[in-house]
């Protein structure tokens, strides 16, 4: 029987062989968060003070437009809404009506009034509200889409005591609006977004603003017929001059706020 011998060498080498199938290993760990905020941005570019000076007896008569006077644009990491929504000092009373800042002459004439309605404010938005159908109450969700006219509740801002509390289904909204699928997709109007971007997409909408006091100044446009709604009860119709054969505006200066209020549907 032959013996066999291993040298030192040949052992190291088993022993290197056997240690190399169970080789130590170590590790760390760093955890990855990811927090996706919502974000809800509006734009505005325009004046932030719209004045109507109204000193010629055409201006009474036709009244006065203020064209592209507001460009509004949106970017969102959720769906949304927009709204107008005409507020003042005394419309947080409860009275929706202006703020009278100065009044010309003594004020003496029996047949004028301060009591202005909000609702005399006038606006047109330049695309339709593409979740919506209608531009008029009583078609859907109210938008101001309806070109300006002569007939009542077309064009009249949403006048509130509340507003940033989310307005009712029969008010307009700009986009969106307080009825099951009607709101706006997460997007922004700097993103191509079905074929359309920019000023052209559902994310971008320019406004116009009218007054038409008439002769004498009894606001016919914001008459009984206009249907405020979302306000909690409160209406125009108890300031409305329009249907009113006596009482007209006193003249002076008068203020008010139109709040465009983005929301998350």
């Amino acid at each position: 029987m032959k013996k066999v011998i291993l040298s030192a060498a040949v052992l190291a080498s088993l022993a290197f062989s056997n240690n190399a199938k169970a080789q130590l290993i170590d590790e760390q760990n760093v955890t990855v968060t990811m927090d996706l905020q919502p974000i809800l941005q509006l734009g505005m570019n325009g004046s932030s003070n719209i004045d109507f000076v109204f000193d010629q007896i055409s201006e009474y008569v036709g009244g006065i437009t203020q064209y592209g006077a507001t460009n509004l644009t949106v970017s969102s990491t959720v769906s949304w809404d927009l709204y107008a929504a005409a507020f003042s000092s005394n419309a947080a009373a409860g009275s929706l009506i202006w703020d009278s800042q100065v009044v010309y002459g003594g004020d003496t004439d029996p047949n004028s009034t301060t009591t202005l309605p909000l609702t005399l404010i006038e606006l047109h938005q330049d695309k339709v509200n593409s979740s919506t159908t209608g531009s008029t109450p009583g078609t859907g969700v109210a938008s101001y889409s309806g070109s300006f006219g002569n007939v009542v509740g077309i064009s009249n801002v949403y006048a509130t005591s509340t507003p940033y509390a989310r307005p009712g289904l029969a008010a307009k909204y700009i986009a969106g609006g307080n009825s099951t699928g009607a709101f706006v997709a997460g997007g922004s109007y700097l993103i191509l977004t079905s074929g359309l971007v920019g000023q052209n997409s559902n994310y971008s909408y320019t406004m116009d603003y009218r007054i038409v006091p008439g002769l004498p100044a009894r606001f016919s446009h914001a008459s009984s017929a206009n249907v405020v709604a979302g306000d909690g009860g409160n209406n125009s119709t108890q300031f409305v001059l329009g249907g009113n054969s006596t009482f007209y505006a006193q003249p002076g200066v008068y203020t008010a706020n139109v709040k465009y209020v983005l929301i998350e549907n």
